[in-house]
């Protein structure tokens, strides 16, 4: 799949002197240099600040930039992480306070020891930016209430108990922590009072809430006058190709830190990352989309190694209910047993993806882990003409002259969008347009320019059927979200749940508010979903496994393929890099490096 730059406004530019690269590159000592690319960040932006927030900012996570800790991506458990910014964390039984521990001999790059205002003060940043565990109106779950200073190096944060949630901890972990001695003019000195304020009711509180989201886009457009990291490198230079880190020496870990310096470089699609691999140019490159014949000249270079592992997504075919036939189970059904999708993940995504066993709405070794022995029990949809047929049937489309109509006669036209820059997206809806086209259903791919216009456009309702990722774990609300949130009609307002109508705020999947389903009764999949955000690790189970037969029986998508974490690591230079299904490959190569698992060779 084609990476995506995000799209933001005209933002303050960077202090970090833009130049040529190459001859002036500071000589690598004796740990060489290190040479990948950033999969959030496809062009450089040499104007760009050194800033986290940014989403162009020449902040590289892993690298220069860190969280409190890095999410192992466990199959079942979302609190499992690596050490960060944090070397230990505490986390209470009902998760309602985390209490973290900084490493004793933290420092930034200029000497400055790492402290708890310092983490402090990053939190207060994030309120700025809003979501996670760090939104200002109190109504919404798994937010903060209380923020403590215990000592210089531990702070205990304090979920709000008003509405308690499973991604509270994990929200907290992923905190970009920045120097407060360079960043605390960016915020009013009344800052944690206007907070206070903005968590109660009436009008003070909503001006408030005003007031701190309003500090966003000055948080977005801060640019420090030269980097202060708490990473294992320190921004050097930066120019539209490439960016130059150095090591930072203060780094606690350093003496384990192989390389002298890491070149991240820019590119601006996968065709640029396999020339880099195929000159090999690159010690690493993270999940990359990769054609079966690209991959065997990548195998050709000296050094070069695939390593595959566990990423939790998934890819699948997503349908309008508000739209005729799709308000009509037996046509999804009847759809599912007419796609091969062994053979649609074989053109569309070979070397980056497993064909889904069923829909269940989880990945496939989530479900195991989740599921245990009642995975196997959910109906597979495996490719059968024959239970296509009586499903179709069941919902009254007729068959005439070998092709499907409505069931008023009238034509049947199958159009599925994708956006035109996701290669393996439109090969999937290629492959599978041909394979309803040879069952007698017309059908056709359709293009939209990019990503963000497709997004707008689906959510709009302007689409029968799209692609839409799933599955996107570990954390099960999280999970079940993409299949009955905001996108299916599940809105929350004030803290409660509500069911909007199709083709209102975002509901452009348009399925009913109950279900039906074999051995649950009638369900509301959408308040299910919205319970896991609270339940214990029991009731998810019980939950999830409700859910799993809820999406399996009424088809609101159907699951074509579950991605893996395809990625290329050569050899020759550095040793250590993770093994297959190794739990870091989701994770920068700047965060092994500063575990120390990578060695020079």
């Amino acid at each position: 799949m084609k990476r995506l730059a995000a799209v933001v406004a005209s933002l303050g530019l960077a202090t970090v002197t833009a130049c040529a690269g190459g001859a002036g590159d500071r000589a690598a000592g004796g740990g060489g240099t290190y040479t990948t690319i950033d999969a959030l960040k496809p062009g450089i932006d040499a104007n760009a600040p050194i800033n986290p927030y940014n989403p162009k900012g020449n902040a590289f996570q892993g690298y220069n930039s860190q969280w409190l800790a890095w999410t192992k991506n466990h199959l079942t458990d979302p609190n499992q992480f690596y050490p960060g910014v944090a070397e230990s964390w505490e986390i209470a039984p009902d998760q309602s306070s985390i209490t973290i521990r900084l490493h004793p001999n933290g420092r930034w790059s200029d000497g400055k020891p790492i402290t708890s205002e310092d983490v402090k003060l990053s939190i207060a940043l994030a309120y700025t930016q809003g979501g996670t565990a760090y939104a200002v109106d109190p109504r919404v779950s798994g937010t903060a209430a209380d923020v403590e200073v215990v000592d210089d190096r531990t702070i205990r944060v304090t979920q709000s108990g008003k509405n308690p949630s499973s991604t509270f901890v994990r929200g907290v972990m992923e905190t970009f922590v920045v120097p407060a001695h360079i960043w605390k003019g960016v915020l009013p000195a009344d800052f944690w009072d206007k907070l206070k304020t903005a968590r109660g009711d009436g009008p003070q509180a909503e001006a408030a809430r005003t007031e701190v989201t309003g500090l966003a886009e000055k948080v977005i457009s801060f640019a420090p006058a030269k980097d202060v990291s708490a990473g294992p490198f320190v921004l050097e230079r930066v120019n539209p190709g490439e960016a130059l880190l150095v090591k930072n020496k203060n780094f606690h870990n350093a003496a384990k830190v192989a390389p002298d310096q890491v070149k991240i470089l820019g590119y601006t699609g996968n065709e640029r990352i396999w020339n880099y691999l195929i000159a090999g140019k690159l010690d690493n490159a993270p999940f990359t989309a990769v054609p079966t014949d690209v991959l065997k000249r990548i195998d050709q270079t000296p050094g070069n190694t695939v390593v595959r592992g566990y990423t939790p997504v998934g890819n699948a075919l997503a349908f309008n209910q508000s739209k005729k036939p799709y308000d009509n189970a037996h046509v999804r059904r009847g759809l599912a047993y007419l796609i091969n999708r062994e053979q649609v993940t074989k053109v569309a995504s070979p070397e980056g993806g497993a064909a889904a066993v069923t829909t269940s709405g989880l990945h496939q070794k989530a479900a195991k882990a989740w599921l245990g022995d009642s995975f196997a029990a959910l109906e597979p949809y495996g490719l059968d003409p024959a239970k296509a047929e009586r499903e179709l049937k069941a919902a009254g489309m007729r068959k005439q002259g070998g092709k499907w109509a409505m069931p008023d006669g009238s034509p049947w036209k199958l159009t599925i969008s994708v956006p035109a820059p996701f290669s393996d997206w439109l090969a999937g809806a290629k492959a599978v347009t041909s394979q309803l086209n040879d069952a007698g259903i017309d059908a056709e791919v359709v293009t939209t320019a990019d990503y963000p216009l497709y997004l707008e456009e689906l959510a709009a309702g302007k689409y029968d059927v799209g692609f839409w990722l799933v599955a996107l774990g570990p954390v099960p609300y999280n999970i079940y979200q993409r299949l009955y949130g905001a996108a299916n009609g599940w809105q929350l307002f004030g803290g409660r749940l509500k069911h909007v109508a199709p083709g209102t705020e975002g509901n452009w999947m348009g399925g009913a508010e109950t279900v039906k389903v074999e051995g649950a009764g009638k369900v509301n999949p959408g308040e299910l979903a919205f319970n896991l955000n609270s339940a214990s690790r029991a009731e998810q189970q019980k939950i999830i496994a409700t859910l799993a037969k809820v999406a399996n029986q009424d088809l609101p998508v159907i699951q074509m393929w579950d991605y893996v974490n395809t990625q290329f690591v050569n050899t020759t230079r550095f040793t250590g890099f993770p093994q297959n299904d190794s739990d870091a490959l989701r994770l920068t190569s700047g965060v092994w490096l500063q575990l120390g698992m990578i060695k020079k060779k």
